[in-house]
């Protein structure tokens, strides 16, 4: 019985093992299921509100496969690195207007329902504003304190998605600045 592998292909296995890898090829299956369910529900939302950062590219998508031309986006900082987030997540300018979102009705977009904590501060700054306000994650985790609508996978392992699972090829502009200040 040969032995298990050792060295850097054996750390690469083991790491996979741990975590959920959402390739390229994935995501665009991923998007059309989850949209499925929304069109299937029969709810046909006016706007897609995109979660920045991780929700940009699933809101793009899905704004694409439900042909929704309204698309917004409402920056929200939570996360700083892997597993480790802020107290609160915090609304980061510039911030959206109610009013842009008035009456309407809106699917709020993430790439992961984890604690549930993001999703829930946007959904809560829809209420009382639009005339319906559902969400659609491409992960949802059992410990999120939101249950989204439409989930196209629930997983509680950590999830690197393609866009980024290999990190920034550049310092990010806020450490750059402080970098060149010394």
């Amino acid at each position: 019985m040969p032995e298990p592998e050792q060295g850097p292909s054996a750390d690469v296995d083991l790491v996979a093992a741990e975590r959920e890898v959402l390739t390229w090829d994935l995501f665009g299956r991923a998007v059309r299921e989850a949209c499925t369910q929304v069109v299937d529900d029969g709810y046909a939302p006016q706007i897609v509100l995109a979660v920045a950062r991780g929700g940009l590219l699933p809101a793009g998508a899905v704004a694409y496969a439900l042909d929704v031309k309204n698309v917004f986006t409402m920056n929200v900082e939570f996360y700083t690195g892997v597993d480790q987030r802020l107290p609160v997540p915090i609304v980061l300018p510039p911030v959206l207007s109610a009013v842009d979102l008035a009456g309407a009705r809106v699917l709020v977009v993430d790439d992961v329902a984890d604690t549930g904590e993001t999703l829930r501060l946007v959904l809560d700054f829809c209420a009382g504003h639009v005339a319906e306000v559902r969400s659609l994650v491409l992960y949802a985790k059992p410990r999120s304190v939101v249950a989204p609508e439409y989930v196209w996978r629930r997983t509680d392992r950590w999830i690197d998605f393609p866009w980024s699972a290999a990190g920034p090829v550049a310092p990010s502009a806020q450490r750059g600045a402080a970098s060149a200040r010394r």
